[in-house]
């Protein structure tokens, strides 16, 4: 019989602390410097490239100095409602929005104008650059905000404050991130496994970071240190239970 094992809750580390950040140290050193609340904050790039984990990191940076934070993405049901002690809302995703869930992001944006007498500059007319809200907005997508297929208002408010472009890390720096967390949950992972993942998974650090969860818990239940062959035996009986 299998052993079962629990999914284990690892200690959180500080904010950005575990993101590697490559090419986007940058946009990284502003995120975590930056004065809230502020001009709406926009990141944009290719699946994969960590633009949700940034928006995690700011999340944790909030709960860290006990602020409230909202999270609303394509999965989350409308009507969204701004909370009364809200510090900093997170929309993930928005060029996956719908037209319900576009009106709601719209809808928090003027409701967090509102706050410090804003609303009427939130509904005529486009802020200025550095308008600032009663709460930090930060917002992400695969196109910057001119590109975006949303509707008008959303776009110019998406795009009001700074946009940054992020970067995918190069293969030196997917290997740099995957040794790293590996480090973190205490497995020995070996050159030919990463040889192994890398040339037949997409470069897409969330995905390989979500099979590396899996690899662990497996290699824990099998009690086997984690090798090709225990790869390879994991990614069988998934497909085996799906078919």
């Amino acid at each position: 019989m299998k052993q079962l094992i629990l999914d284990l809750a690892w200690d959180p580390l500080p904010p950005f602390a575990g993101f590697l950040a490559g090419d986007n140290a940058a946009v990284v050193a502003q995120l975590r410097e930056q004065s809230w609340p502020g001009a709406p904050i926009y990141l944009w790039g290719p699946a994969g490239c960590g633009k949700t984990q940034l928006l995690h990191e700011l999340q944790a940076r909030a709960v860290e100095s006990g602020r409230v934070a909202q999270w609303f993405d394509a999965a989350s049901i409308t009507p969204w409602e701004l909370a009364d002690d809200a510090a900093l809302v997170l929309l993930d995703g928005v060029d996956q929005f719908d037209p319900a869930q576009q009106h709601a992001a719209f809808t928090l944006f003027v409701e967090a104008a509102s706050r410090v007498g804003g609303a009427a500059a939130a509904l005529s007319g486009t802020p200025a650059a550095g308008a600032r809200l009663g709460v930090q907005f930060a917002s992400s997508g695969r196109l910057p905000p001119v590109d975006l297929d949303v509707r008008e208002d959303l776009r110019t408010r998406l795009g009001w404050g700074p946009v940054h472009a992020v970067r995918p890390l190069a293969e030196s720096g997917t290997r740099d991130a995957l040794h790293q967390e590996a480090r973190r949950r205490g497995i020995v992972l070996g050159d030919e496994v990463l040889d192994y993942i890398l040339a037949r998974f997409a470069r897409d650090l969330k995905s390989l970071m979500h099979l590396l969860h899996r690899l662990d818990g497996f290699a824990l239940a099998e009690k086997r240190a984690v090798t090709v062959p225990l790869l390879k035996r994991m990614l069988n009986e998934e497909q085996s239970a799906t078919e």
